[in-house]
């Protein structure tokens, strides 16, 4: 049975189902890279539709402030504490302290960056448009030039 198969009741009242290979089933976390901020690893992929990472931030660091193109983002603080700073209605940055055990969504076009309060570590699911980002420093009168550059539309990786 191919992995496009449906799973459920065969007409023989059999139930059906789709193995999946080890390394499928038990994803070997990847280390992405070296950031300002500390760590990123991608924990797993399901291709064209998500992908889990575990993020560790360093007291006293932050993200870039940015929003994405295509990028949907929804992570949960598991311990430390930050600041998410975003766009408010009314188009001026603001912030929010966030503690272990909240959630955050940030949306196609949401301004946000997440600043480290304490040591932080979050498991964030997305999209998988893996280096979908807008610096919006200058925009908002701020020097930044740490971290990772704006992408180019057309260089958006899909995993």
């Amino acid at each position: 049975m191919g992995s496009s198969d449906k799973v459920g009741l065969k007409s023989s009242g059999k139930l059906s189902f789709t193995p999946l290979a080890d390394d499928d089933m038990f994803p070997e976390p990847v280390d992405v890279g070296p950031r300002d901020w500390g760590r990123e690893v991608l924990l797993g992929v399901v291709a064209g539709a998500f992908s889990l990472k575990r993020l560790e931030m360093k007291a006293g660091t932050r993200g870039g402030l940015q929003f994405h193109r295509l990028k949907h983002e929804v992570a949960v603080l598991l311990s430390g504490s930050m600041v998410v700073r975003h766009v408010s209605p009314s188009g001026e940055l603001t912030e929010r302290e966030v503690s272990a055990g909240e959630v955050i969504h940030f949306a196609p076009g949401v301004v946000h960056q997440e600043i480290a309060v304490t040591d932080c570590v979050l498991i964030e699911a997305s999209t998988p448009h893996f280096n979908d980002r807008v610096r919006v420093e200058t925009e908002f009168g701020e020097d930044d030039d740490t971290g990772l550059p704006t992408t180019v539309e057309d260089q958006i990786v899909a995993l």
